[in-house]
C-alpha cells in the first residue's frame, strides 16, 4: 500500500492564454472554418455560451476582433474610445520567450459578424506602431510568479472606427465584483473560435470568486504578481476569448471591470512514502481576467498624445531618460518595454500622472530639462 498526501504546488502554477490560431483566410477576412472543430478552452459545467440577448445587443458595435493575418491569429478588443481599443498584452506581444509579431501587421474588425469595419494601428505606416500601443506587459510570464495583472493593452488606431459606440471601464474592488457575481450581475461577451462562425457570444452570469474548491486563496494568491488585481471567474471562454470585456450590470447599464486573458491551471503532486513523486492530471481553477482599475488615466494621455512619430524623435528621449539614469538600453530610436518603463519612472520621479507614453509633450520637457 502506498501512502502520502496530495498538496497543491504553487510552482505549478499556469495560466494558459486564450489566444487562438485561424485558419487559411479568403478574400481578406479570417475564414470561419466549421464549428464544432475546436474545443472550448474552458467551460464550466454546462457550456451556457449563447446568441448575445436582445438587452445586449447594442454592446456588440463595440466589440471586435484583433486579427493579424500574417501569424493567422485573432483575439478579441472592444472600442474605449473613437480611436482606441483594449485587449490583453498577450495578443498583441505574445508572452516571455515567444517571438514577437510586427505590430503593422495588425487589423482590429469592429463587429466582425456584421460589419467588419476595419482599422490599423496608428503609425503602422511610418514604422510608428510601437508608439501608439500601451501595455502592461511586453513579455507575458504565464508561471510563478504569474503576470496576469499586467497582461492588458490601449491601442491608438490609424482612424476613428469606434464612433457607433465605446464601452466605459469601472475600476471595482475584487470584493465587490465578487458581490455583484454572487448577485448574478456579471457577464462577459466575447468572440470564440468554437462558437457559430465568429459571432460574439454571451456568456451568462458567472462566479467571480477567491477560492474555487480546494484551491484556497492563500494557495492561488502565491502564484500571481499583484493578485489584488487579479479576477478569477467561471465564465465559458473558448479561443479567441482573450482581451474581452468582463461586465457587471449597473443602475447605468453594463460597465467594464475586467480584461479577459486565459485560463488559470494548477498540478497536483502526489507525494509517497518512499520520496517518490508522481505528476497528477492538472486541473482547471477558473478562467483569469485583470481588473481595469488603473487604466482610466493612461487611457485618457493616449486619446490625446501627440504620439512621436519619428526614429529621431525617440532616440532624442532615449538619450535624455539615460542622461538622467532612468534608462539604460540602446539609443536605437525604438520604443519598446525598456523606454516605456523608463517614462513611466521619469514621470513618477516628477510627480506625473504615469502613462509610459513617448509623446511630443514628453519631449519638450525633457529639453526644458536639460537646459
Amino acid at each position: 500500500m502506498v501512502t502520502g498526501k496530495k498538496f497543491w504546488r504553487s510552482s505549478r502554477g499556469v495560466i494558459s492564454v486564450a489566444a487562438a490560431v485561424l485558419v487559411p483566410f479568403a478574400g481578406g477576412t479570417a475564414s470561419a472554418g466549421t464549428p464544432g472543430q475546436f474545443e472550448p478552452v474552458a467551460v464550466f459545467g454546462t457550456d451556457d455560451r449563447m446568441a448575445l440577448p436582445v438587452r445586449y445587443q447594442r454592446l456588440q458595435e463595440a466589440i471586435g476582433v484583433l486579427i493579424n493575418y500574417r501569424t493567422r491569429s485573432v483575439c478579441t478588443a472592444f472600442c474605449v474610445s473613437d480611436a482606441v481599443i483594449a485587449t490583453a498584452g498577450h495578443c498583441l506581444f505574445r508572452t516571455a520567450g515567444e517571438k514577437k509579431p510586427k505590430l503593422g501587421d495588425f487589423w482590429f474588425a469592429r463587429n466582425y459578424d456584421q460589419v467588419r469595419d476595419y482599422a490599423r494601428i496608428a503609425g503602422h505606416d511610418t514604422g510608428a506602431a510601437a508608439q501608439n500601443v500601451i501595455a502592461g506587459s511586453m513579455a507575458l510570464k504565464v508561471s510563478p510568479p504569474i503576470d496576469a495583472s499586467s497582461d492588458w493593452a490601449l491601442v491608438r488606431l490609424a482612424k476613428p472606427v469606434c464612433t457607433k459606440g465605446v464601452l466605459d471601464l469601472k475600476a471595482m474592488p475584487t470584493d465587490d465584483v465578487v458581490r455583484e457575481a454572487t448577485a448574478s450581475r456579471v457577464f462577459q461577451i466575447a468572440y470564440h473560435r468554437d462558437y457559430t462562425l465568429w459571432r460574439q457570444a454571451y456568456s451568462t452570469p458567472c462566479t467571480v470568486a477567491r477560492q474555487f474548491g480546494s484551491a484556497t486563496w492563500a494557495t492561488i494568491a502565491a502564484d500571481f504578481k499583484a493578485p489584488e488585481q487579479v479576477l478569477l471567474h467561471t465564465c465559458d471562454t473558448g479561443g479567441a476569448s482573450s482581451g474581452s470585456p468582463l461586465f457587471v450590470e449597473t443602475g447605468a447599464g453594463p460597465k467594464v471591470v475586467g480584461i479577459n486573458i486565459g485560463t488559470y491551471v494548477q498540478s497536483r503532486t502526489l507525494l509517497r512514502s518512499d520520496g517518490r513523486k508522481t505528476q497528477l492530471q492538472p486541473e482547471t481553477i477558473a478562467n483569469t481576467a485583470v481588473s481595469v482599475a488603473g487604466l482610466a488615466e493612461r487611457l485618457a494621455a493616449l486619446k490625446v498624445a501627440s504620439v512621436i512619430g519619428s526614429v529621431a524623435g525617440i532616440r532624442e528621449v532615449q538619450e535624455h531618460l539615460k542622461r538622467l539614469g532612468h534608462y539604460d538600453g540602446a539609443l536605437d530610436g525604438g520604443y519598446g518595454a525598456g523606454l516605456q518603463r523608463a517614462i513611466e519612472a521619469y514621470e513618477t520621479a516628477g510627480g506625473l500622472p504615469v502613462t509610459g507614453i513617448a509623446s511630443e509633450a514628453l519631449r519638450e520637457r525633457l529639453r526644458q530639462t536639460a537646459r
